[in-house]
């Protein structure tokens, strides 16, 4: 049987014999608007030359090429509380923290089991991840795929650009900087890399700025745009809700993400940003602790670092309870002027020639030893292990632990950009921005180090390097209390954020998830920080990064499925479509103009024959591009829809909704 729907063909060259075709509006003419057009034609917001008449074989009478999005507020949902998930996480994580208190040795040996096979057996996963998932996005960004948008056709950003980035700027900027920004180049000055530069020498100066680079550049924020840029699509495009299981509805189904498949996926993600946002609190406490012993002259132990940790978690209850988010907002913004201060001061009364000169050749010495920095894995030796499971490794675990928190973040405010905005932005702004506050802070330790600076010694915990250094500063006296000021802002706004995250992942998906939920999540992870800190006994920085390694490896494996089930959304994408249908069409008009007219022709658009049209090759009518659209009520009851007009069948009202 022929198939009668319309498809549409560019290839008709101009000749005088009179046809049914519809050509294309001349641009200043009336038909042009797309207002104008009749109602039985369905245009996305931005195709002002393109119609297509509707047919019953497509979801609410739109071709699936031409549906301008869904966006996540448009939806009808119930939220509510997952039990199942809340159940599991909520009491795995409280068993662990009760193991912990009774017996934080047994959870150290276990953990520096687990982290011993990790490193054995998965470490080359965590490197291939890293390298993989930057060529991957630059890939998405250049592609076909990097015009879409991240919100429905016709949407403009939501934010200025000096505002997105400065959001952007503010995920970049955290407590990690403080920790490791002075401690980290100085520390791979004294003991660089296996195998690459001698010790205390201009060569293991670069190398150590570099692998800083490589540390906390462009494979850091790749992570957290994939993950970014899949959850932003999902809600903002497909309209669902900002759950990780979302962004596998098109590999799995409704029926699987919604149902056990998903939930485990959900449960991988809260477990990682409950794990990787506690290890950061963790070493805020450190810094915080080792600030209030300059300050006093205090000899301060683990108990310290525990009340500090008790007192601010109580401080991010109460803004939790108290509703002041707006408020929290304001001081994320202020935290980012102080920590812009205290890099501004560092480095005008510091050694600012030297910075000068060192900043561009570290950045060249990243450059250019990139690859060389990807390939090194356990085939090197125990040496290079040893180095990764200190840092290299350390860190790709971090981020992935931080991907599902920065990611949602970053997909919050970034609607309405296209892929390859987003891409490049949260790729390249953060990282530039962490290149110039590393190399400050790092390039001023390694300096003082290098000229025996007062209190600088071979060995030193990182929050001494950075009082050390600040303590060496002329007319800095009054700057560890600052520092101190920005650590417990970050704590707070991060604890803050990374609970509401775990609620909305823990309630279905709800972007204001219950009170009482966000202060469980934060109170559980205030204890798993204290955990992390006591089995890790003297060093207690082992026992943050013993467990975020172990805790990261299950949603590595979720972070590669990502990638191809985000392949596999933007293939079916209508912009995407479009770009099938517009490629083959010009092809075959341009092939057909030439042969028949020569250099005298022009391009029409005409009804083809069946199956030999602009989309032949497309089933358009198969549920791959169909059912995502499918508009139904908050009981899964599907409900007619006018993607014209944005009028629910049975008379339902988004506003009103919000209001109630």
């Amino acid at each position: 049987m022929p198939d009668d729907r319309p498809t549409h063909d560019t290839s008709h060259a101009q000749d005088d014999r009179p046809t049914q075709e519809h050509r294309a509006p001349q641009p200043g003419s009336p038909s042009a608007n797309p207002v104008t057009c009749r109602a039985g034609r369905r245009t996305g917001l931005s195709l002002e030359q393109l119609s297509v008449f509707s047919q019953p074989d497509y979801p609410h009478d739109i071709h699936p090429a031409l549906v301008p999005g869904i966006g996540i507020d448009e939806q009808r949902r119930r939220y509510r509380l997952d039990h199942w998930i809340f159940a599991v996480a909520g009491t795995l994580t409280v068993a662990f923290i009760a193991w912990g208190l009774i017996s934080p040795s047994g959870v150290g040996d276990v953990a520096g089991a687990v982290f011993g096979w990790t490193m054995d057996n998965a470490s080359w996963l965590f490197n291939a991840l890293a390298a993989v998932v930057l060529v991957f996005m630059l890939i998405i960004a250049f592609s076909r795929y990097g015009h879409i948008r991240l919100g429905r056709d016709g949407d403009e950003p939501e934010f200025s650009t000096f505002s997105w980035v400065a959001m952007l700027f503010a995920a970049g900027i955290g407590i990690g900087v403080f920790f490791f920004g002075p401690s980290e180049p100085l520390s791979h000055y004294q003991s660089p890399p296996p195998g690459t530069a001698a010790a205390e020498t201009a060569e293991a100066l670069h190398t150590g700025m570099a692998y800083t680079y490589f540390h906390w550049g462009f494979h850091a924020w790749a992570i957290y745009a994939l993950v970014g840029a899949s959850v932003a699509y999902a809600a903002y495009r497909r309209g669902r809700v900002p759950l990780m299981s979302s962004i596998f509805r098109t590999m799995l189904g409704q029926r699987h993400t919604d149902g056990l498949p998903g939930r485990i996926i959900d449960i991988f993600a809260l477990f990682a940003t409950l794990f990787g946002t506690a290890a950061a609190l963790g070493l805020a406490s450190l810094q915080i602790t080792e600030g209030i012993g300059v300050v006093t002259g205090a000899t301060l132990g683990t108990g310290a670092v525990v009340l500090v940790i008790l007192v601010l978690a109580l401080a991010f209850i109460a803004s939790a309870i108290s509703g002041v988010a707006r408020g929290i907002r304001y001081l994320s913004s202020i935290n980012i002027v102080l920590v812009l201060s205290v890099l501004g001061l560092v480095f005008l009364l510091g050694p600012t020639m030297f910075l000068l000169n060192m900043l561009p050749s570290a950045l060249m010495e990243h450059f250019s030893t990139m690859f060389e920095m990807l390939g090194r894995s356990a085939s090197w030796g125990q040496e290079t292990v040893d180095f990764q499971a200190i840092w290299t490794v350390f860190y790709w675990a971090w981020w992935i632990s931080w991907s599902p928190f920065v990611g949602i973040f970053i997909a919050r405010v970034s609607r309405g950009r296209t892929l390859r905005q987003f891409i490049l932005g949260v790729t390249l702004v953060p990282s530039s921005v962490l290149f110039l506050a590393f190399g400050i802070l790092g390039g001023t330790s390694i300096w003082m180090y290098r000229n025996d600076a007062p209190g600088f010694e071979a060995e030193m915990s990182p929050p001494e390097v950075l009082f050390t250094m600040i303590d060496n500063l002329p007319y800095a006296q009054w700057l560890p209390i600052v520092v101190m000021i920005v650590l417990s802002i970050f704590f707070i706004t991060s604890a803050d954020s990374a609970a509401v995250v775990m609620g909305i992942l823990s309630t279905s998906g709800d972007q204001n998830p219950h009170r009482a939920v966000v202060v469980f999540w934060g109170l559980v992870m205030a204890g798993v920080a204290v955990i992390m800190l006591l089995t890790g006994g003297d060093t207690a920085l082992t026992g943050l990064q013993n467990l975020v390694i172990v805790t990261a490896l299950p949603f590595a494996a979720v972070l590669v499925l990502i990638m191809v089930a985000f392949v596999r959304e933007l293939r079916t994408d209508p912009a995407a479509l479009r770009g099938i249908y517009a490629e083959k069409a010009l092809a075959d008009a341009v092939v057909t103009g030439i042969d028949s007219y020569g250099d005298d022709f022009r391009l029409q658009v005409g009804q083809s024959p069946p199956g030999a049209g602009a989309g032949a090759e497309i089933d358009s009518e198969h549920e791959k591009y169909t059912d995502w659209y499918r508009r139904t009520d908050e009981d899964g009851r599907p409900v007619e829809y006018d993607f014209e007009t944005g009028e629910w069948g049975d008379g339902w009202d988004p506003e009103e909704d919000s209001r109630e």
